[in-house]
Parts: structure tokens; C-alpha cells; sequence
């Protein structure tokens, strides 16, 4: 006869296979995370879109899972593998803050991973880096979180909400008025009903943290050791021409630089790009890289973006934005430069 702990334990174990199969997670992907995560533990690789993601795919240095290459979940799909000898996972968010941040999120919930690289193209804010350079900041900020000031108010006028501790003047703000046109020669300045945007900082809630107290960050720190060991990326070999007749003025390099910036904004414009360089000294701007920076950082998880630049983002003389024609070089720049940086760590 079965003894009361043993019916006991059958009990517990129907309700726990009750449980698998009724939870948000069905139990089949459950048994293949857990699967995944006991082959463990993966270097992340995060990309935003497919263009991007394809030169990686390609490459021989990725050698794919035979036993699982893939696991679909949520409308991603994580590929598993290796790249010269480094276990990773490679996943695509998808264009903007919120597809970055959610995957980034799904990746370090799911899977053990030590740490998480991205990459990707991005405007170049800095003139004195050219197209098909890679860049490697050691901050990132997002610039798409605004306090939008009323008409009539001033630098020296109270935001709304900030006295409650919600909004700050300390960053800097931006000025419409300043890049009005003026039609006569007579006139020096005039004023512009969108007044002022000012830059705000991110409420992030790390894990170490006491849950709802909020923390405020605005420039992003990568890993201190990921970035050590960027500077060894410099001299990489980079492709300079798109074919044998269309080549790149001189040979791109891979450079650490001191920031990058992310907003849900394509910037092809020449005076945003250089308010962006002047007042926050930029280099990469982008669309993703900030979103992965904040989770990472929420999640106490190492973190390095590698954005190869594709485009002035407006400052060149070219009719249309560069990236058309250079978005396919700089993306296997940024993947040369990822399959670098694994050998180091």
C-alpha cells in the first residue's frame, strides 16, 4: 500500500503539471528553456533587424545549434549556438525603444546569460568620423523623454510637476526658436510656439532595488571590462567598398568613443544633429541601443553596444540619407567587429 507522503508527492506532482499547462509559458517551451539554460550559460546578442542580423547568420563564425538551432516565443525568435567558442544566443527586437527593451527583457528572463552585446548601424553625429566606421561608446542615453514647456515660460521658469520631483532642468533643453528661419535680413531673433523640450532621465527599478522606489539615470554606463577590452578592436581590418568601384574615402576604423544616444527618432536632419554633438558630445545615434542599456542595467547584467556608422544623419551634402547605399557595409562592419570582440573576453 502507498504511504500518505507518497500519495501526497503524486498529488503535488499532478498540480504542478496542472500548473505548466495552464501558465503563460506552455510547458513544451518550458522544457526547452530548461534545456537550453542547462547548456548554459549564453552570451546575448541582441540586433534590431533583419539587415542587420543577416551578415551574422551568414557568417561561418556562427555555428548553429544542431540539437535546437531555434526557440519561438512571443513573436521572437532566439537562435542558439556558437561563435569562436562562446556559447550565444542571438535574437532580433525589431525597430524602436519599446521592441529593444522588450526583448532584452524576454532574453534575460528566459535564459542564463553572463552578459549582452549589441550591435547595429546608426547615424554619426561626430564630423569627424566617417561612414562605415564602428563605434563603441562607453555611455548611452535615451533623448526622447521630454518635458515639452509651455509658450511663454523660460530656462528659469519651473517645470510642470518638478517640484514634486518628477521633472528636472539640469540636463539641458532644447529651443525651438533658435533654428527658425528668418526672412529679413533686419530681424535676429524669433520666438516659436513649441517653446522648449527638456531632457529627462529614465526611472529605472533595479533588481537589487526596494521595489516602486524609483532611480534616475540619464548617461548609461557600459561594462567597465567589455569597454577595457573594446580598445583592442582598434586596427580591425573593415570593409571599405560596397563593390569594386563604389570605395569609401579612406579605410573605416573601430574607435571607442565617450557617447551614444537613442531615441524613437530617424534623425536625417543636419541642425539636430549638430545641437545633439555640441550639447551631449555624441557620436552613434540610434534607435535601440539606450532600451537595451536600461534593462541591462535594471538587471544588474553586462552590457556593450558595437554601432557601425551607416549615415551622417543629415550632415552630408548627399540628396538622400546615405544609409541606402551604406546600410549593407556598415552592417558587416558591426558584425566584423561583434566576432572580434567575442575572441577577447
Amino acid at each position: 500500500m502507498e504511504s500518505p507522503m507518497m500519495l501526497v508527492g503524486v498529488v503535488i506532482m499532478v498540480l504542478e503539471i496542472s500548473l505548466m499547462a495552464h501558465a503563460a509559458v506552455p510547458a513544451t517551451v518550458l522544457k526547452q528553456i530548461d534545456m537550453v539554460n542547462k547548456n548554459g550559460p549564453y552570451l546575448g546578442i541582441v540586433v534590431p533587424n533583419a539587415f542587420e542580423m543577416n551578415p551574422l547568420l551568414q557568417s561561418p563564425s556562427l555555428v548553429v545549434d544542431p540539437t535546437l538551432p531555434h526557440l519561438d516565443f512571443s513573436g521572437r525568435r532566439f537562435r542558439f549556438g556558437h561563435i569562436r567558442g562562446k556559447k550565444v544566443i542571438v535574437v532580433m527586437t525589431g525597430l524602436s525603444m519599446l521592441n529593444a527593451g522588450t526583448t532584452t527583457e524576454l532574453l534575460l528572463t528566459l535564459f542564463k546569460v553572463t552578459g549582452v552585446l549589441h550591435y547595429g548601424i546608426a547615424g554619426n553625429g561626430d564630423p569627424e568620423l566617417e561612414i562605415g566606421d564602428v563605434t563603441i561608446p562607453e555611455y548611452w542615453a535615451h533623448t526622447g523623454l521630454w518635458n515639452w514647456q509651455r509658450f511663454g515660460d523660460g530656462p528659469e521658469d519651473e517645470l510642470a510637476l518638478e517640484s514634486n520631483g518628477d521633472y528636472t532642468r539640469e540636463i539641458g533643453f532644447l529651443k525651438f526658436s533658435n533654428f527658425n528661419t528668418v526672412e529679413t535680413k533686419n530681424e535676429t531673433s524669433l520666438d516659436n510656439l513649441l517653446n522648449n523640450v527638456w531632457y529627462q532621465p529614465e526611472e529605472i527599478f533595479p533588481v537589487d532595488g526596494t521595489p516602486e522606489i524609483r532611480q534616475r539615470v540619464f548617461w548609461i554606463p557600459v561594462d567597465r571590462q567589455y569597454f577595457s577590452a573594446a580598445k583592442k578592436l582598434e586596427g580591425l581590418k573593415l570593409e571599405g567598398c560596397v563593390n569594386s568601384t563604389a570605395c569609401l574615402p579612406r579605410a573605416p576604423v573601430a574607435v571607442r568613443v565617450q557617447r551614444g544616444v537613442t531615441a524613437n527618432v530617424f534623425v536625417d536632419n543636419k541642425s539636430y544633429r549638430e545641437f545633439l554633438h555640441s550639447t551631449f558630445n555624441v557620436t552613434p545615434i540610434d534607435m535601440e541601443s539606450a532600451a537595451v542599456a536600461l534593462v541591462c542595467l535594471q538587471q544588474k547584467i553586462p552590457f556593450i553596444a558595437i554601432r557601425s556608422l551607416s549615415d551622417l544623419a543629415g550632415g552630408g551634402s548627399a540628396l538622400s540619407n546615405e544609409a541606402a547605399a551604406f546600410a549593407g557595409l556598415a552592417s558587416q562592419n558591426a558584425v566584423t567587429t561583434l566576432i572580434k570582440f567575442i575572441t577577447l573576453l
